[in-house]
């Protein structure tokens, strides 16, 4: 028999009433007991007061897998997982071929049931065939195979139609769209956020109307049909009042951020001499945006913090700016960033952080959110919130080591992760 004891810990689990310092017995994978001056004759793991969390739940990161590989597999994107203490993801669908059947959303529950180390793999389907916006994919089979939603991610929807019976569709079958937000029109050839700092570097601009406009159809739709609908990585000031107007009105509509977008500026880019590791999509855009998101995440506009984690091989990065893929290897800073960011600049309690790392994107989809409760699975994220640790994205388990957080400073260390009952992450001491 596996035991490990934790003891001396500060778990904090809000939804389990779980707020001070306690000893966690873990017996084979499984929370045995919760309370003080635990015994075990097993491993013995003294926590001087580090914090326990229930581990986090990422509904939007992107695994290459199949088909691209060279960028990231199932096997890797779950170490990297492991790494920023979440015990669950979701990826998206844009993999070569896309997620559009059942056999590919089976063959990655398989796989990482295979090599996923303790974390759970939750495919998104795609909504339209090949990502293409013409024709529905087939939603009722994927659903029945395992997706728990469906998302063109990368690619927006731009039929108002084709969205407009996918959110019926779907629906039908308990699963949410969760929209990309893009006209493409309108973001056409353009590479950073529309303003002044691309005006000065002299690259096209995106403006931010590119991703409001496509946030305005998709209230309209929701609140015309009366079924829910997420909004993917929300970046702009004017999405974030839109959302919070929908929501007053009684709208179902849900949203998601990420931490650059909390962290990041678009100025970062003339700072760091045109660093493609800060090309995302949508792009970082101004300060008066990024207080903007915060805001939202604070009151409630905003329900979810996601990565998008978006791992790339060198070659698409080390190009120049107008030629290099976008998007950030998010996975394993996701966390330090946000609790720097929110919690120590910002002034956000520690337990509204858990509630957007780990209990709004199950609450979301309608997923097992991960608790801290005797007869559980050990879901947990040991963490040293007053170790600062400078990012080093060459010691990335993710095989993508695109960051512009490389060499930046960030409090809150994770140091374990126990995921579906197993040890995924111990921390390297010497790293």
């Amino acid at each position: 028999m596996s035991e490990t004891l934790l003891k001396n810990g500060f778990v904090l689990s809000p939804s389990d009433g779980q707020n001070g310092i306690a000893d966690i017995l873990v017996k084979n994978g499984k929370i045995a007991a919760i309370g003080a001056n635990l015994e075990t004759d097993g491993e013995v793991v003294e926590l001087n007061g580090k914090h326990v969390f229930p581990a986090f739940v990422d509904m939007h990161v992107h695994l290459r897998d199949p088909g691209q590989t060279y960028k990231e597999d199932v096997e890797s994107g779950c170490r990297a997982a492991a790494a920023g203490g979440f015990c669950a993801v979701c990826c998206m669908p844009n993999t070569a071929p896309v997620n559009d059947s059942e056999a590919v959303t089976k063959y990655i529950i398989e796989k990482a049931n295979a090599v996923g180390g303790g974390v759970r793999v939750y495919p998104i389907g795609a909504v339209s065939k090949g990502l293409k916006g013409e024709e529905l994919a087939e939603i009722g089979t994927m659903a029945r195979g395992g997706a728990v939603a469906f998302s063109d991610d990368g690619q927006p929807v731009s039929s108002s139609r084709l969205m407009y019976l996918a959110m019926q569709y779907s629906n039908h079958f308990g699963k949410k769209i969760l929209s990309h937000c893009e006209d493409k029109a309108l973001a056409k050839e353009g590479v950073m956020n529309e303003g002044e700092t691309a005006t000065r570097l002299g690259l096209k601009g995106i403006p931010r109307a590119a991703e409001n406009a496509m946030i305005a159809r998709e209230i309209l739709l929701c609140g015309e049909l009366s079924i829910p609908v997420h909004i993917c990585h929300v970046s702009t000031r004017e999405g974030v009042e839109m959302l919070r107007e929908a929501k007053k009105r009684g709208v179902m509509v849900t949203a998601e951020t990420c931490p650059h977008y909390i962290a990041l500026t678009d100025e970062i880019i003339d700072s760091r001499d045109y660093d493609t590791n800060a090309r995302v999509n949508p792009p970082l855009r101004a300060e008066a945006d990024r207080l903007a998101v915060i805001e939202g995440l604070r009151d409630g506009t905003i329900d979810v913090l996601v990565t998008d984690h978006a791992p790339h091989h060198r070659d698409d990065k080390e190009v120049e700016f107008i030629y290099a893929s976008s998007g950030i290897s998010g996975l394993e800073t996701a966390f330090s960033v946000n609790y720097t960011t929110l919690c120590r600049e910002n002034g956000m309690p520690l337990e509204k952080l858990i509630e957007l790392m780990s209990y709004s994107a199950p609450a979301i989809l309608g997923l097992p959110a991960p608790k801290i409760a005797v007869g559980e699975n050990a879901n947990l994220a040991i963490v040293n919130l007053e170790k600062r640790k400078k990012v080093n994205a060459a010691s990335f388990r993710s095989k993508g080591h695109n960051t512009p957080f490389d060499g930046m400073e960030f409090y809150g260390a994770i140091e374990r992760t126990y995921a579906g009952g197993r040890l995924a992450f111990k921390e390297d001491k010497d790293a």
